[in-house]
């Protein structure tokens, strides 16, 4: 195992990711007796994917984590002795009760299984009778794909999604009911996709009730390896899931997301980002993946899924600098660093593309810059190295983002050394990895900054 270099401006300073080694899913996530548990996918052997196991990290106030021992591992000749993978976490009548998926050596076997806990979530027991449900339903013709138990409570049941395919056809969400979580009963399928458009695989689906709505967030596996998470808004009639509208709700690295509902009523969304570099460049680091800051959900009038960070993260910021149309002479921005939040308007009229450039080099060869295309109504994320970049993605990033009239630009976006997190007017979302060869390559320079509105940069202190 490799230590992280403390001395790596790549790795977040803001963000959280185990002290060493490779994270990926959150997994479990709950608040428990006012305090925030985060579990997440970890290979405790170092930073590449295998022998996965639930890491653990608590925190007060969603921003200060404390990295626990390891929650649950492997269990040889065991139903999970290859792994213990993605899940959820509920209260089961004031016992916290971790759902999750146990996998053989090769990962042909896959079935959910339970674990319990203590009073703080520290010390885990499994049951006995797991796996409590390893059946794949004929009608999928299948027998891999079958993981990531969602679970929620309605109407004195248990309801569960498993996430899947039915073979030839489409990634499909699959719906159980149970009344002790133990015995498990199968429905139907919740919702299958079609395969050209929702992908071939389905993974970590969440299910959940937002305003007048239900919300379907799917993980989506597509024909020639691509992998986005989509986000669809509809209804949920006899037991079944009717969409109503669907969007991509992260366009880059952000994935494998999961929701919780925590003590304020608030419907939180936590994920995965992944990295955008090679598996050799991540074990020499020793570290591989973080979590993204969590934000809240909710429906917008015209029933759009929007996020935004929770407002918890306003505590992290420093200094600050303000300009507002007119202010700024250069483009080159007086201020800059690694660890930013930022928050821009732009009037998209002035100009038909508008943005910011960040992580600059001070020659501007090297930077990534956040734009939005009038023409085309794109929001577009690209990056620009200034040496070898053979093992890191480069490719342009960008989605879809029309703006409703007379509506400006609003971007917020969190630089965290080789991490961003930039969402559009709450409703467009691409996160992306760029690392930088210098950590001078800190600048800020604004796109076509006749059309700013206003601006505000600050810096962002170290949870570590």
């Amino acid at each position: 195992m490799t230590p992280p270099n403390p001395q790596d401006f790549h790795r977040p300073t803001y963000h959280f990711l185990p002290a060493a080694n490779w994270m990926n899913d959150p997994n479990g996530v709950i608040q428990w007796r006012g305090r925030y548990h985060l579990f997440f996918q970890y290979n405790p052997d170092g930073a590449y994917h295998a022998n996965m196991h639930w890491g653990h990290a608590v925190s007060d106030d969603l921003l200060h984590w404390e990295e626990l021992p390891i929650a649950i591992a492997p269990t040889p000749n065991s139903p999970d002795q290859g792994g213990i993978f993605s899940g959820c976490m509920v209260d089961g009548g004031g016992l916290p009760t971790a759902i999750y998926t146990g996998v053989n050596d090769d990962y042909s076997r896959q079935v959910q299984c339970l674990a319990f806990g203590n009073d703080d979530l520290t010390r885990w027991t499994k049951h006995g009778g797991n796996p409590v449900l390893s059946e794949i339903p004929a009608h999928c013709f299948q027998a891999r794909d079958f993981r990531d138990p969602f679970v929620w409570h309605a109407d004195d049941l248990w309801y569960m999604t498993v996430s899947g395919h039915i073979d030839g056809v489409g990634g499909a969400a699959l719906l159980y009911c149970s009344k002790d979580l133990r015995a498990w009963k199968y429905l139907n399928p919740l919702f299958v996709g079609d395969r050209a458009r929702h992908g071939y695989n389905f993974e970590c689906v969440n299910f959940f009730p937002l305003g007048d709505k239900w919300v379907m967030i799917i993980s989506s596996m597509f024909d020639g390896g691509g992998a986005t998470v989509l986000a669809l808004v509809g209804r949920y009639e006899n037991h079944r899931f009717i969409p109503e509208s669907e969007t991509v709700y992260d366009a880059g690295y952000g994935y494998a997301p999961l929701t919780h509902v925590d003590d304020q009523g608030r419907r939180l969304i936590w994920a995965w980002l992944r990295e955008g570099r090679g598996v050799d460049q991540q074990r020499a680091a020793g570290w591989s993946g973080a979590q993204a800051i969590p934000r809240l959900l909710s429906l917008d009038e015209h029933n759009r899924l929007c996020s935004e960070p929770v407002s918890e993260l306003k505590a992290l910021r420093r200094g600050g600098f303000h300009a507002e149309a007119g202010d700024l002479a250069e483009d080159v921005l007086p201020v800059g660093g690694l660890a930013l939040d930022i928050e821009a308007e732009f009037d998209p009229a002035l100009a038909e593309t508008c943005g910011i450039e960040l992580a600059r080099s001070p020659d501007g060869g090297e930077q990534v810059a956040i734009t939005y295309d009038a023409g085309t109504e794109t929001l577009r994320v690209t990056r620009q190295y200034g040496g070898d970049v053979e093992a890191l993605d480069s490719e342009a990033q960008g989605l879809a983002h029309r703006l409703d009239p007379g509506e400006n630009l609003r971007l917020r976006i969190l630089l965290d050394g080789s991490l961003i997190e930039a969402v559009a007017n709450g409703r467009a979302r691409v996160t992306s990895r760029f690392y930088p060869s210098s950590a001078e390559s800190a600048g800020l320079r604004l796109i076509n900054r006749a059309a700013a509105i206003s601006l505000d940069v600050w810096e962002m202190a170290s949870i570590g």
